[in-house]
């Protein structure tokens, strides 16, 4: 591929439909802002699930793969910054419009919506699933004998995103509070996870060693813990969208406010990240839950506050990769199908979305192992190494330079988790599946 060439100039009709999509809506976004929906696109479900992937690791493989993830995740979402405005008077608001231009214009459509779609819709289903648990774990707290079914939690879950989808001149950059308020409410539950772990201090018969009851059963959950890290450090899905929503000029291109709001946002992920997991681990060893905040029960008061705050942080996180999705539909609604873009049309898809996303969250709500599972089969592309491809065929380092090196070795280590994290996740549905009651 040679030289960017300049972008064609819009028509009336395309730019009337920019201005209406959620997207490209609004393009008045300050660096915060791109923190905020980082955060907020980052650190949810997975925090939580994190010292259960370090039982199904061990102390070195789990802090080397900790550790790595952060560094590479860092890398590409670099590379993604960088690639949005690589085009002379134009700007790549979408992943699959990046990939459009990378793979050619039905190529990357195939292989990149595919993978979004999959992304998005996976982690709101998963978010559904945490939200459920959430309502049920503070309902347990405040009443101890009273017992609410699970599909019910998670149909309550659902109902803030119902009325949400009502509301039809809500674009991503008008989230900006929801997402402050979940990414305040990230770091402060996240705090008390590690926090009263190292309060607790380790059990006095705490062991590290792997959980499974044998070789094979360490092997598919070490599996199915390489797909929790990469649902944990999975936010580039909607990196470039989060970007749209950043004014650009010339002098000043929207990769620098953005760059600086992501930084900000990984200084959070580690925050989070590193001591939930060590220390959960640490405290806990091979008898910690899929979800820390399950194995922690007292002082009760402040778990229950933390479960309250898990809860107003995916209510925010849904809406952050649902967002990219109601895009995408109405974008193809409205200009492949031709329908006119109307308010009618927005709350249908946006209803409908919530409604699949809740039916399939109450059928299989198996939180670790759909972590596992998605987070290799869906979100280790778009993350690990579809940036890294596109980096390659776009700006072409050279052969066997560092660029090309890094480059190369991020897409094998991808592939690798791509491949293998989706079958310890399935192992792990297929066994909770065994003793589940279907809407229980």
């Amino acid at each position: 591929m040679g030289a960017p060439e300049p972008a064609r100039e819009k028509t009336d009709r395309e730019k009337a439909i920019d201005e209406w999509l959620p997207v490209s809506a609004s393009r008045t976004a300050k660096w915060y802002y791109s923190a905020f929906h980082n955060v907020t696109a980052m650190v949810g479900a997975g925090v939580l699930s994190l010292p259960y992937a370090m039982s199904n690791l061990g102390w070195g493989p789990g802090i080397t793969l900790m550790l790595l993830s952060w560094i590479i995740t860092l890398y590409t979402l670099w590379q993604m910054v960088e690639m949005h405005e690589m085009v002379p008077g134009k700007r790549f608001d979408r992943y699959h419009e990046l990939g459009q231009y990378a793979f050619g214009e039905k190529l990357g459509l195939y292989i990149v919506v595919p993978q979004q779609i999959l992304v998005d819709v996976s982690t709101c289903i998963v978010y559904m699933v945490t939200g459920g648990k959430s309502i049920q774990k503070i309902i347990h707290a405040l009443f101890p004998h009273q017992h609410i079914n699970l599909t019910l939690c998670i149909f309550i879950f659902s109902s803030p995103h119902f009325c949400l989808s009502v509301f039809p001149s809500i674009n991503f950059n008008s989230l900006s509070f929801i997402s402050f308020a979940a990414a305040v409410m990230s770091l402060t539950y996240s705090t008390i996870a590690w926090t009263t772990s190292l309060a607790r201090g380790a059990m006095p018969d705490v062991s590290y060693e792997l959980r499974g009851s044998s070789s094979s059963a360490n092997t598919f959950n070490f599996f199915n813990a390489l797909g929790d890290i990469a649902f944990a450090y999975a936010g580039h899905n909607v990196v470039l969208e989060i970007q749209a929503t950043i004014p650009s000029t010339p002098d000043n291109p929207s990769k620098k406010p953005m760059w600086k709001g992501v930084v900000f946002a990984y200084i959070v992920v580690a925050i989070c990240y590193l001591p939930v997991a060590f220390i959960g681990y640490h405290s806990f060893g091979n008898l910690v839950e899929d979800n820390i905040l399950l194995t922690l029960e007292k002082p009760s008061w402040l778990i229950t506050l933390a479960n309250l705050f898990v809860l107003v942080h995916v209510v925010g996180s849904y809406q952050v990769y649902a967002m990219p999705v109601f895009d995408m539909v109405e974008s193809f609604l409205v200009k492949s199908v031709k329908l006119d873009p109307s308010n009618t049309l927005r709350r249908t898809t946006r209803v409908l979305l919530v409604a699949i996303t809740m039916f399939i969250g109450m059928t299989f709500p198996f939180f670790g192992g759909l972590l596992g599972f998605f987070g290799g089969f869906a979100l280790a592309p778009t993350t690990y190494y579809l940036p890294c491809i596109i980096w390659l065929i776009i700006k072409k380092p050279k052969r066997f330079s560092i660029s090309w090196w890094i480059n190369w070795i991020c897409i094998v280590l991808g592939v690798i988790l791509m491949i293998v994290a989706p079958i310890g996740g399935l192992r792990n549905i297929i066994l909770s599946a065994k003793t589940y009651k279907f809407y229980q």
